[in-house]
């Protein structure tokens, strides 16, 4: 079974930095697409960035240019690093893996991440 370890989140301050970790507990090139996805307090989940496992990413629009996706197979990890936080950024965010970047079949348990002044 797959199991997916978020890490790394936290408080921030807006304009500031943070990564976060997604150590995966068998190699995640098995699965195609691994992505980030946050859900804000009363909103929908929504996707974040994901990567596949020749290197494509796909980022949503209010944090494409903000935020990086990658991965390192040789440490079974992926990384969101997170630049110019903002109020509005404010999640839980979760890692999720998948066939395609249509699908998510496993899901982490999440990691908060706060930013505010």
């Amino acid at each position: 079974q797959v199991q997916l370890v978020e890490s790394g989140g936290g408080s921030g301050q807006p304009g500031g930095s943070l990564r976060l970790s997604c150590a995966a507990s068998m190699y995640i090139f098995r699965f195609n697409v691994i992505g980030w996805y946050r859900q804000a307090s009363g909103k929908e989940r929504e996707l974040v960035a994901q990567i596949a496992t020749g290197g494509s990413t796909n980022y949503a629009g209010s944090v494409k240019g903000r935020f990086t996706i990658s991965r390192d197979n040789a440490k079974n990890t992926v990384y969101l690093q997170m630049n110019s936080l903002k109020p509005e950024d404010t999640a839980v965010y979760y890692c999720a893996a998948g066939i395609d970047f249509h699908t998510t079949n496993h899901w982490g348990q999440g990691t908060q991440v706060t930013v505010s002044s």
